[in-house]
């Protein structure tokens, strides 16, 4: 019978609701536990999923829990990490990760010299749309692809949050705050990028906050770029071109755009699991792929709207504590991480020095995750 693992929530904010709706669709996960710096957010979240609420130390001493999945702000990510290395816990965050190489190769030593695992998200490419673009692009039917698009541009987010501050500081950014969704996604399309550069600035040193709530009416100081526009020369040859920008009324671009020797095809948003895929041949016709029956391409939440979504958050974490007897490497492992996290860095350096860079990490390109593989993570 396979092993059932004990997981622990730290960080009760707003993305722990979906972990703790959602990991219990997979099989070998049991939330036990969530934990917060602030006591009545981890109650709050622990009675409305019948969890156990305990203080950040105690989920760490905690004998019942395997894994915890880091949910706290991404300046803490390392530290918190590391917390939960050093108890002998395997560790699982949200994006991004770490916030610098440096962070990130001595997160990876303490994991390998105790022999646990650590994974981060996004886990949305492992979603039926971009599992399917996977397919599509290794069948072979558009040549070899050389070059691309990816573009993830809006407003902003002092819009409709209603504490947007941390957005707008080191650390985040479109780039560390949506990019890892994007990076990811062409890495697991392309496989890792060799070399880049990047010219970056931004609209204003100030923002005003219009989203309802106590800070409406405030304004937020702008600490790093809000518009990063660069190119990504892939191990492949493939070269991408990214825009990624808060500082944006209006865009015609399509979100992932790959341009093979014998057709293209155009990705949907890597946010999210499902979507609409579409190719087009040589001559430039157009097709809408008819979705493949993928389990993370099936919808499950919204069922009730105009618009339903599929949303297998946490299937990043399952498939990591499967890899452990499965053999495998986890598809949402430390190297594929680090790598997306050296990407992004290396552009916001390359847009402050004007240099191309050449990229110290490399990875294997994740894993594809077949619909049977996919249907072997759930209940």
């Amino acid at each position: 019978m396979a092993k059932t693992f004990g997981v622990g929530i730290m960080g009760a904010g707003n993305i722990s609701s979906a972990y703790l709706k959602l990991a219990p669709l997979f099989k070998g996960l049991e939330v036990r536990a969530v934990a917060d710096i602030l006591p009545a957010a981890a109650q709050k979240r622990a009675e409305e999923f019948g969890v156990k609420a305990q203080t950040p130390d105690e989920l760490l001493k905690n004998s019942e829990i395997d894994v915890i999945v880091n949910l706290t702000i991404p300046s803490t990510h390392y530290s918190v990490s590391m917390d939960i290395v050093s108890a002998g816990k395997h560790a699982y965050s949200e994006k991004p990760f770490v916030l610098s190489l440096e962070e990130g190769m001595a997160l990876k030593k303490a994991a390998d010299d105790r022999g646990l695992q650590v994974g981060s998200a996004p886990d949305t490419f492992l979603g039926g749309a971009h599992q399917q673009a996977r397919e599509i692009i290794d069948g072979g039917s558009l040549g070899k692809i050389m070059s691309g698009t990816m573009h993830v541009m809006s407003r902003g987010m002092e819009h409709w949050h209603p504490n947007p501050d941390f957005f707008f500081q080191p650390g985040a950014g479109p780039i560390l705050d949506l990019g890892p969704y994007y990076v990811t996604d062409l890495i697991h399309l392309l496989g890792p990028v060799k070399r880049l550069s990047a010219f970056t600035n931004m609209a204003r040193a100030e923002r005003e906050v219009t989203a309802e709530g106590p800070y409406k009416g405030t304004f937020v100081k702008v600490g790093t770029p809000t518009t990063i526009h660069g190119v990504l020369e892939f191990a492949t040859g493939a070269i991408v071109t990214l825009g990624a920008s808060w500082d944006v009324a209006a865009h015609g671009h399509h979100n992932i755009e790959l341009y093979g020797t014998d057709g293209s095809i155009f990705v949907p948003d890597p946010n999210f699991f499902g979507g609409d895929l579409v190719t087009a041949n040589i001559a430039g016709e157009r097709t809408k792929v008819t979705p493949w029956d993928h389990p993370f391409g099936k919808a499950n939440q919204g069922l009730d709207t105009d618009q339903p979504r599929a949303n297998y958050r946490a299937a990043g974490l399952a498939d990591m504590m499967a890899s452990i007897d499965g053999g495998y490497r986890a598809r949402c492992g430390l190297d594929v991480a680090l790598h997306a996290v050296d990407v992004m860095t290396s552009l916001l350096k390359a847009g402050e020095s004007g240099q191309v860079l050449t990229l110290s990490t490399t990875c294997e390109r994740p894993l594809a995750l077949s619909p049977a593989q996919a249907q072997a993570l759930l209940k």
